[in-house]
């Protein structure tokens, strides 16, 4: 995704504290683009949150009570979420034993809980004040902006200082947060917080706490790899009685084990979910016969992918082509035709082209989709490798000169009621437009 990080030391300075106050201060009066736009001098994420909160209609004096999850529910959700692990390790790396740098440690789930918060009793005291405690939903919709809340809604590493968070009771904090995400599925997993004192922030913050997300996501690594050998074990000696190619992969489509065909690392599974007993399209495979097996799934091939390159071509005739993204994270591409239906969920890249390539239905020149998505016109070397990767999934429903999805097809966009938490990620420029363009009534998106 685009990114756009504010230099740090800058916005520690005093006076650039203050011009930030005055930026919200203006902002928060109404001082905002007739055309929903938010402030060109804001950070993209912080305007675009803005924008979002005042239309949900957060009081930026009063805010919400954050919702609270019961002990018992605490209890459940730090067991399944798997970060419990390395709790140990993101201790010791992320909270200074000499307690010169006055710091608070977060650990919340993907919807925001704070699952564990550490540091020193005076700093909770104070966090308590603010309703910032142990499973306590840090969410944007009942705080206003904050860097659990924005981390959660992005799916990106952020910092919030001072002014910039929505609600004034916070003004005096700063926190940075980074994403974890689970390595089986892309998906996130949770949200690594340090927060302080706004005036004792320190530069080098975020990016310790990107290294321990990172660390977080070794550890999960790890354990996704124990467990594939565990399902290897119990698959060889199945795998070893079929005649045909076969091959077992988990939950998530890595692949344990594979007989007398091509070593995939990794499937791409419908994004439906699979059906035990029935046959499934798979990229690269054709149609093959799935069944569970233990705590993942045996696939067969049971045509070439020869056939399935022809009932992709196939598709093109009456194709219907829909993307919901009303699951900000779990996009999803739906295609149907005259060959039957699929269904995969794109890359955070691929939907993006997605979506830009069904607003722009008469299409988009590679410089035009490199200046929407990178806001560089002279990036289209990026922007033809990822159409080539796109066009294995869409086949002849992706067509060139200029970049468009076929005349012939249906294409419906299903999104969120709103536009702001329409892949709230990225920071496209063209997407971020779209996102405006929808929120002041100027664009509309195609629908069935």
């Amino acid at each position: 995704m685009h990114r756009s990080h504010r230099p740090t030391h800058g916005r520690r300075a005093q006076g650039a504290t203050a011009a930030l106050t005055r930026e919200y201060d203006r902002a928060m009066s109404g001082e905002l683009p007739e055309d929903g736009r938010p402030v060109d001098a804001q950070r993209p994420e912080i305007g675009d949150s803005w924008a979002r909160l005042r239309r949900l209609g957060l009081d930026p004096d009063r805010g919400r009570n954050a919702r609270r999850i019961a002990a018992a529910e605490l209890e459940h959700r730090r067991r399944a979420n798997g970060l419990d692990q390395v709790l140990p390790v993101l201790r010791s790396s992320l909270l200074p034993s000499d307690g010169g740098t006055p710091l608070l440690m977060a650990i919340a789930d993907a919807e925001g809980h704070v699952l564990w918060l550490d540091g020193s009793r005076p700093l909770l005291r104070s966090a308590d004040s603010i309703g910032f405690d142990h499973g306590a939903r840090w969410a944007e919709d009942e705080v206003g902006t904050n860097g659990i809340g924005l981390a959660v809604r992005t799916g990106r590493a952020t910092e919030v200082h001072s002014a910039e968070h929505y609600l004034r009771s916070h003004h005096t904090w700063t926190c940075v947060a980074a994403p974890v995400r689970d390595p089986r599925t892309g998906r996130l997993a949770g949200v690594i917080d340090l927060s302080g004192p706004a005036h004792s922030g320190a530069p080098y913050l975020l990016q310790l706490t990107i290294t321990a997300a990172r660390l977080a996501e070794t550890e999960l690594r790890a354990r996704h790899l124990e467990s594939l050998h565990r399902l290897r074990t119990v698959a060889a000696p199945l795998l070893a009685r079929f005649a045909g190619p076969a091959l077992v992969v988990d939950s998530a489509g890595w692949t344990a084990a594979a007989s007398g065909m091509p070593d995939l690392p990794r499937l791409q599974l419908p994004a439906d979910g699979w059906g035990a007993g029935t046959l499934h399209r798979l990229a690269g495979l054709g149609e093959c016969a799935v069944e569970p097996l233990a705590d993942g799934w045996l696939v067969r091939p049971v045509s070439g992918p020869a056939t399935a390159q022809a009932d992709l071509a196939e598709l093109t005739d009456g194709a219907r082509i829909r993307l919901d993204l009303t699951r900000a994270d779990r996009p999803v591409l739906r295609v149907s035709g005259a060959a039957g239906g699929w269904s995969y969920a794109p890359s955070p890249r691929h939907v993006e082209l997605l979506l830009l390539l069904a607003v722009h239905r008469e299409g988009l020149s590679a410089a035009g989709l490199a200046q929407a998505l990178f806001g560089d016109r002279s990036r289209t070397v990026t922007v033809r490798a990822e159409l080539s990767r796109l066009r294995r999934h869409l086949g002849g429903l992706l067509e060139h000169r200029p970049y468009r999805l076929a005349g012939a097809a249906r294409v419906s966009v299903q999104a969120p009621a709103e536009p702001y938490d329409l892949l709230p990620g990225s920071n496209a420029p063209g997407v971020r437009e779209l996102r405006a363009g929808l929120a002041a009534g100027r664009l509309r998106l195609p629908t069935d």
